[in-house]
């Protein structure tokens, strides 16, 4: 019965960890094009950068693919019936492809580029405008220069003399404030890696108890 137990918790320990390990795999995108009745089908097909298409073969006379115009050249090998051959496309564009064994059989396959995500637009506050009182001006009554008429014979003209402060002509500052929107992901819990830590906390108490229970 202890063997069977440690058995059994070896099994649950191993388990959570294999749990844990492939809790998020990664897989690319794959699409497939059927050889069939002498024609390609799907005949025009959309992936995007980074994506594998499989070519599959039912026909018993051969087929490949061959690119007839494309942003790289693809040649692929005979294939025989019940045969596949994949490839990954790392560049954008149009490849038009045939068989060569049957020139009749065309198609092609659209690549797009990698999906970017999407960028928030920035917000700009609203421009509180700045004003500058002018400064007070100050104007002095003209006085008159007392003229020598004895000895020039005419009156001197009137002087005014006017002071005035000069207002600043400094620029109104603008303050912006810009706001990006930040998109922020609150971190879920996945229940994979939760049952994973159940499981754990169950094997590690069985063992303890059943340590606890030997040394009795």
């Amino acid at each position: 019965m202890t063997r069977l137990l440690r058995v059994l918790l070896a099994g649950l320990f191993l388990w959570a960890l294999t749990s844990v390990a492939f809790v998020s795999p990664v897989s690319a995108a794959t699409s497939q094009v059927a050889m069939q009745n002498y024609a390609f089908s799907p005949a025009s097909l959309t992936v995007h950068v980074g994506d594998t298409v499989t070519w599959t073969q039912h026909d018993t006379a051969p087929h490949n693919v061959v690119t007839t115009s494309a942003p790289v050249a693809i040649s692929g090998p005979q294939l025989s019936q019940g045969q596949t051959w994949s490839y990954t496309f790392s560049q954008a564009g149009t490849y038009s492809y045939y068989c060569t064994v049957h020139p009749d059989m065309r198609a092609q396959v659209v690549v797009l580029a990698a999906a970017t995500p999407a960028q928030h637009p920035v917000q700009q506050a609203p421009v509180a405008p700045v004003t500058s009182k002018p400064h007070a001006t100050a104007a002095h009554p003209a006085t008159s220069t007392p003229a020598t008429a004895a000895s020039t014979g005419a009156a001197a003209a009137p002087v005014t003399a006017t002071t005035g402060g000069v207002p600043s002509a400094g620029a109104p500052t603008q303050v912006v404030a810009q706001q990006a929107a930040t998109t922020t992901s609150s971190p879920t819990l996945d229940p994979m890696l939760l049952v994973a830590g159940v499981v754990t906390a169950v094997a590690v108490f069985c063992l303890l108890l059943l340590g606890s229970r030997q040394r009795q």
